[in-house]
């Protein structure tokens, strides 16, 4: 018996081995040489092996000093063809799944890097710009210098961190409320304990000082130019703010009474108050010469070629705020609205009546979440959502927890079959069947098929639609603009294709996305804009930060945001957040290791460059 005891308190002190360990391969940085992931993922294997069979048990051992050889640039091609027979060698005779998974991840990385493996052989290092990057930096899609504002945050210099967010990106408050946080997912904080909470310091920032109150970088000179954006949300609205910034002029047409876009009109309010969003509208447009057109619809106010000829370039940030409906009988029924235009609804000040009604919602993005937490605000009786696989739940795991405390009901494994119409077309079922998962597909997510149960009807007197959205390129389309599956043709560079003089970005050449990658496409188009029209601004602000000290590194809790109690805030669309605190906000922007001086990466030439 002591020996059992003494057996389970070992598998205990490795358990917690194991999560620190966890934590360590989450933090793996952004930019680093994939081969040497890939050798530490296959050691994993190594070390987990019995011993008992021989191509697991010396065979993997072979892999690994190849794969060394191959890092240390002492490989010939021959190297990786007896690697790669190696490896089918140990998948089609390993006795058990340690070799079988070890031996096909490097396959897999033989497929998936062959260039990698091409560069350390041939040139005996990593292919170009193969370079370990500061992780939150480089994972914001619009490249905030988080560092920088997060020390001055814990300075307490609250309008330095806004104008140095600023800099990258015009929405600083908007962001602190509804933004991703991509920055937070290879944090090297957890390394010591877990992410530092960048969404809630941000938050704090504009809590502590209006956005609106706080200078914008100084403007260039007036250049003469001038530039039509089309459309007023994110996207299109970042670019003004640059260009006007540059000295250009800009004119912005936006067919909605507001600007914002999808900020304004598919954000609910209990998430995004739309008197903080009009903070940073306002601070945009105080940024240079930027005239508004609201309520001017292209193609039905003006015409697309007369903004062409009348303007030295044109950026088109349409967003997608066209939802999709199913293509099946009863799609266009009573009662029958997809989720995007749902939320336009109560936005505009139009939503229905849902009071005491059982509600159906198909999908698992955000914006299906969001319409289901709006749904539960106005009074339904129920609200179901259901989905055919988990991987279909793509919305941030907070807003599904978030969703599910306010009294969201959840399915999945089912397949959505049909919709049953009553007397007056309005719908009053939906018929559904029940599926099983099946095998994983190349992009690692789980198949399925259907199950041998029976499909079911559920009654519902209200469905919403989340299954997706798009944009209204039909008027473009006619003015010769190249789409490709209603898609506006765009490069990386936001260059519309074959049109010079034309930019796009954002969720109307994407597909729907999020308000940062909106964000981030109108901060590359107004710069490429600028090199169009034979300029090389740049814009910089004078924020001096506080001197980087190292981090003792001891483990800390994250101090997260809290919420309302969900009884009450289902009651209404109050914003339902609570401020951090001052303490809390400290503590938070202390744990910060400032990767920028110390660390995997350092800032070269201009903050963020």
């Amino acid at each position: 018996m002591r020996k059992l005891a003494r057996r389970g308190n070992m598998n205990e002190r490795i358990d917690v081995v194991l999560h620190k360990f966890r934590s360590r391969m989450s933090s793996y940085p952004p930019g680093m040489c994939p081969l040497v992931l890939y050798r530490s993922l296959f050691q994993i294997s190594m070390n987990q092996t019995c011993g008992k069979c021989v191509p697991c048990r010396d065979g993997l051992v072979e892999v690994d000093r190849l794969l060394l050889s191959i890092l240390n640039g002492d490989a010939d091609d021959s190297t990786l063809s007896e690697m790669e027979s190696l490896c089918r060698m140990i998948a089609r005779t390993a006795d058990c799944a340690v070799g079988v998974v070890a031996a096909n991840l490097i396959l897999d990385s033989l497929t998936e890097f062959a260039d990698e493996y091409e560069s350390h052989i041939h040139s005996r290092k990593c292919v170009e710009n193969v370079t370990q990057t500061i992780p939150c930096v480089t994972l914001c899609p619009a490249h905030v210098d988080v560092p920088g504002y997060i020390s001055l945050i814990h300075a307490e210099d609250y309008e330095g961190a806004v104008k140095k967010i600023r800099e990258k990106n015009p929405f600083p408050t908007a962001c602190a409320m509804v933004c991703e946080h991509p920055c937070e997912r290879k944090c090297r904080r957890r390394i010591i304990d877990d992410a530092i909470n960048i969404r809630g310091l941000k938050k704090y920032a504009v809590d502590m000082v209006s956005a609106d109150k706080v200078d914008n970088p100084p403007r260039n000179v007036c250049t003469g130019k001038s530039i039509a954006v089309i459309g007023g949300g994110p996207s299109g609205l970042t670019a003004a703010y640059f260009l006007a910034l540059m000295g250009h002029h800009v004119d912005i047409y936006e067919e909605h009474e507001k600007l914002g876009g999808m900020l304004r009109y598919g954000i609910p309010e209990y998430r995004l108050p739309k008197v903080r969003l009009d903070e940073d509208i306002k601070a945009i447009l105080k940024a240079g010469d930027i005239d508004v057109k609201c309520c001017c619809k292209v193609g039905r106010d003006i015409d697309f070629d007369d903004i062409r000829t009348s303007h030295d370039a044109v950026y088109m940030g349409l967003g997608a705020q066209l939802g999709n409906r199913m293509p099946m009988d009863g799609a266009d029924g009573g009662n029958v609205v997809p989720a995007a235009d749902f939320l336009q609804l109560v936005a505009n000040g139009s939503a229905p009546d849902l009071t005491g009604k059982r509600v159906v919602l198909i999908g698992g993005g955000n914006v299906a979440m969001d319409a289901a937490r709006t749904a539960i605000r106005l009074k339904a009786k129920t609200v179901h959502v259901f989905t055919r696989k988990r991987d279909d739940y793509t919305a941030l795991a907070s807003e599904i927890e978030a969703a599910m405390q306010e009294g969201v009901r959840f399915r999945t494994l089912l397949s959505f079959l049909n919709i049953e119409l009553d007397d007056n077309g309005d719908v009053h079922a939906v018929w559904l069947q029940p599926e099983i998962v099946g095998e994983y597909d190349k992009m690692g997510f789980v198949t399925t098929e259907h199950s041998s149960n029976y499909p079911y009807r559920f009654l519902c007197d209200y469905l919403i639609l989340g299954v997706g959205q798009r944009s209204d390129v039909a008027v473009f389309e006619k003015s010769g603009i190249p789409t490709v599956r209603n898609r506006i043709d765009a490069d990386v560079t936001c260059e519309v294709k074959d049109t010079p003089g034309v930019f796009s970005g954002g969720d109307c050449v994407t597909g729907p996305s999020t308000a940062i990658n909106a964000i981030a496409a109108g901060q590359v188009a107004a710069f490429n804009i600028d090199e169009y029209l034979g300029y090389h601004h740049k814009v910089i602000s004078d924020t001096p930060l506080p001197a980087a000290v190292p981090d003792p590194c001891i483990p800390t809790g994250r101090a997260e945001i809290e919420e309302k109690d969900p009884f009450e805030r289902r009651k209404n669309f109050d914003f339902v957040e609570l401020p951090m605190t001052y303490e809390e906000a400290m503590r938070e922007s202390g744990r910060c290791l400032r990767c920028d001086h110390y660390g995997c990466g350092a800032m070269t030439g201009g903050r963020g460059e």
